[in-house]
C-alpha cells in the first residue's frame, strides 16, 4: 500500500473521534478534582458535565434532568429494561419484555427481565406490527404491564423502524417502550424519530464521541427504572459512581458538532453510487447481481448491507483489508468472527446468501474518490471470482 491512506467504511461500528470531542476531553483531563466536590475544582468539572448534559438533552428534546450518563449503550439498555419502574414516590411493575428479533445483543439479552418474548420481523427487516398487536392484546396485566424494546435503526441493514406506530400500539395496550437510538444519533432527528418512546438509549462513539460513554434518556418525564448501580447520589440517584468527566465532555462536544442534514444527503449519494457501482461491476464481470438487504424500506443514509452470491464475506473482508479498506460483515459486536447474522436470520435470508453479507457504513469523512477506490478493488475481486467459476 505504501503511503496510500487507508479507507474507513465502518462508521456503524464506531465513528472516528471528532476533533472537538478530543479537545473537550483534553480540557477535562487537565482539571483536577471530583465533580461532586463543592470547591472550585469540583465546580469546574461539574460545569463540564452539566454543559454536556444540556447539549444532549436539547438534541433529544428533553430536560437536562432526563439524561442519565452511563458507561455505554449496553449499560443504558440493562438499566432501562427493569421490571420495576419508579413514578414519583410510587412503583410500576412490568411482567414481560417483548423485543424485536433484530435488536442489538445488549437488548436481546433482556436486561433484568426473566420473561422475554422475541417478536418476528418481516423479510425487509421491519417489526411485524400485526404479531406485536396480537401478543400485547393477550398480555396478562394482572401480573404487570408489558415492556417493549424496538430499535430506531438497525446497525447492520440501516432499516428504520416505524417507532411512532409502535409507540401508539404499546401505549394503547398499557405498556412502556424502550428505543435503542444508538445508530440514529447524528443521522436522524432523535426527538422526532423516537417520539413516543418512554426510554431512549444512545452511545457517544457512534457519533464521533469517545468509547465507553452513553446515556439513558428518560423520555417520559417522571418515569425512571429502578437503579442498576447503587451507592452515591450521582446522576440524581439513578446511577452511582463518579462521573467520567472527560468522556462526558467529549460526548457533549461530539453531539454539538455532528454533521448537518446537507452532509448526510451527500453521504446518501456516496452510498447509492457504491450500490450502483456494484451492480455495474456484476454486469461487466458476469457474476451475480448484489442483493441489498432492506432496500425496499427507509434506511439510514450511510448504510449499505449487501451480498453477492459466490463471494464469501470472509474472503472479501481480507481482500479489502489488504487493499487498505475497512468494512464489516454485519455487527462489530459479534466476537470478531464472521458468522451468520441474527438480523439476517430473522429476515429469513437463506444461509448461503447470509454467508456473503457485507456492510459499508459511511460518514462525513468519506469521499467519492474513496468509493471509487473501493469499487476498483471490488472489480478486481469480482473478475477473479468470474475466472475461478469459468
Amino acid at each position: 500500500m505504501g503511503s496510500t491512506p487507508r479507507i474507513y467504511f465502518d462508521y456503524n461500528a464506531s465513528a472516528p473521534l471528532n476533533p472537538a470531542a478530543r479537545a473537550a476531553m483534553v480540557e477535562a483531563l487537565e482539571c483536577d478534582g471530583n465533580p461532586s466536590s463543592i470547591h472550585r475544582e469540583g465546580r469546574e468539572l461539574r460545569r463540564q458535565v452539566e454543559h454536556a448534559r444540556g447539549i444532549i438533552a436539547s438534541h433529544c428534546g428533553v430536560a437536562p434532568k432526563q439524561v442519565i450518563f452511563t458507561s455505554g449503550a449496553s449499560e443504558a439498555a440493562t438499566l432501562a429494561m427493569s421490571p420495576v419502574l419508579r413514578r414519583g414516590t410510587g412503583e410500576v411493575r412490568c411482567s414481560k419484555l417483548y423485543v424485536s428479533a433484530i435488536e442489538h445483543p445488549c437488548v436481546l439479552t433482556g436486561g433484568r427481565f426473566e420473561d422475554i418474548e422475541i417478536m418476528p420481523v418481516t423479510r425487509s427487516g421491519i417489526i411485524d406490527l400485526g404479531v406485536l398487536d396480537v401478543r400485547l392484546s393477550r398480555h396478562d396485566h394482572a401480573k404487570g404491564a408489558p415492556f417493549v424494546a424496538v430499535m430506531l435503526a438497525n446497525n447492520e441493514t440501516g432499516v428504520i423502524q416505524p417507532i411512532g406506530e409502535v409507540a401508539d400500539m404499546v401505549h394503547r395496550h398499557g405498556g412502556y417502550l424502550l428505543v435503542d437510538a444508538v445508530q440514529g444519533l447524528g443521522r436522524l432527528d432523535i426527538a422526532m424519530s423516537a417520539h413516543g418512546a418512554d426510554f431512549i438509549i444512545i452511545s457517544a462513539h457512534k457519533a464521533g464521541g469517545p468509547k465507553g460513554i452513553g446515556a439513558l434518556i428518560l423520555a417520559n418525564a417522571g418515569l425512571a427504572p429502578a437503579p442498576l448501580l447503587k451507592g452515591g447520589g450521582q446522576e440524581n440517584y439513578h446511577r452511582a459512581g463518579t462521573e467520567n468527566v472527560a468522556a462526558i465532555a467529549g460526548f457533549g462536544a461530539a453531539v454539538e458538532n455532528m454533521p448537518v442534514r446537507q452532509s448526510w444527503d451527500e453521504i446518501a449519494r456516496l452510498r447509492d453510487f457504491a450500490a450502483d457501482g456494484l451492480r455495474t461491476i456484476s454486469d461487466e464481470t458476469g457474476i451475480y447481481q448484489p442483493v441489498v438487504f432492506g432496500s425496499g424500506e427507509l434506511r439510514l443514509a450511510n448504510t449499505l448491507c449487501f451480498a453477492v452470491p459466490g463471494i464469501k464475506a470472509e474472503t472479501a473482508l481480507i481482500s479489502l483489508d489488504l487493499a487498505g479498506i475497512a468494512i464489516s460483515s454485519g455487527s462489530a459486536c459479534s466476537s470478531g468472527k464472521v458468522r451468520k447474522s441474527h438480523v439476517l436470520d430473522a429476515m429469513s435470508v437463506r444461509d448461503d446468501l447470509a454467508a456473503g453479507a457485507l456492510r459499508i457504513s459511511l460518514g462525513a469523512g468519506n469521499t467519492m474518490d474513496e468509493v471509487r477506490r473501493f469499487l476498483a478493488v471490488w472489480k478486481d475481486m469480482a473478475e477473479r471470482t468470474a475466472r475461478n467459476a469459468a
